[in-house]
C-alpha cells in the first residue's frame, strides 16, 4: 500500500495498521518519539477488529454495502468499518440522522452485511458462542 497524494482521501483503521506496519521497517533509528507513537498505535490497532480485517474483507462489504438501495457517505462507510457494529444503537451513533434515513429493516441489513464480511475480534467471537449457548439451555 502507497499514500498517492497526503491529504486527499480518508483512511480505514486497517489501512492505517498496515501503512505503520510496513513503515516500521523503513523507519529511522534517531525517530525514538515517532517509533513510541507508532509502536503504541499499532498496539492498540491490533486489539481492535481491524486486525482481523483483510483487503477482500473491506472490498466485500464496500461492495454490498453500495448495493442497498440507501445511500451511505463515504466517511459513514468508513466508520461502520472502523468500529464493526452489532447493535442497532452503534448504528445510529455511527450514521448522521440514521432514524430519519434508515428503517430498523434497513438498520437489520446493514448489520447482517457487517456480520456477514467484516470478521468479529475473538472475544465477539466467544461473546457470541455463550449467547447461542445460553439461548440453546433456555429452549430446553
Amino acid at each position: 500500500m502507497k499514500i498517492i497524494k497526503e491529504s486527499s482521501a480518508f483512511l480505514s483503521n486497517y489501512e492505517v495498521l498496515q501503512l505503520l506496519k510496513e513503515g516500521k521497517s523503513q523507519q529511522s533509528k534517531s525517530v525514538a518519539n515517532l517509533a513510541t507513537v507508532t509502536y503504541e498505535t499499532v498496539a492498540y490497532l491490533e486489539q481492535t477488529a481491524c486486525a482481523l480485517q483483510t483487503d477482500e474483507n473491506v472490498e466485500a462489504f464496500l461492495e454490498q454495502i453500495s448495493a442497498l438501495p440507501f445511500k451511505l457517505t463515504k466517511v459513514e462507510k468508513l466508520q461502520l468499518i472502523n468500529h464493526r457494529p452489532t447493535t442497532a444503537v452503534e448504528i445510529q451513533l455511527l450514521i448522521e440522522e440514521s432514524e430519519e434515513r434508515l428503517s430498523e429493516d434497513d438498520v437489520q441489513t446493514i448489520l447482517d452485511v457487517v456480520q456477514r464480511t467484516l470478521p468479529a475480534p475473538v472475544e465477539e467471537a466467544e461473546d457470541d458462542a455463550e449467547v447461542v449457548e445460553d439461548d440453546a439451555m433456555q429452549c430446553e
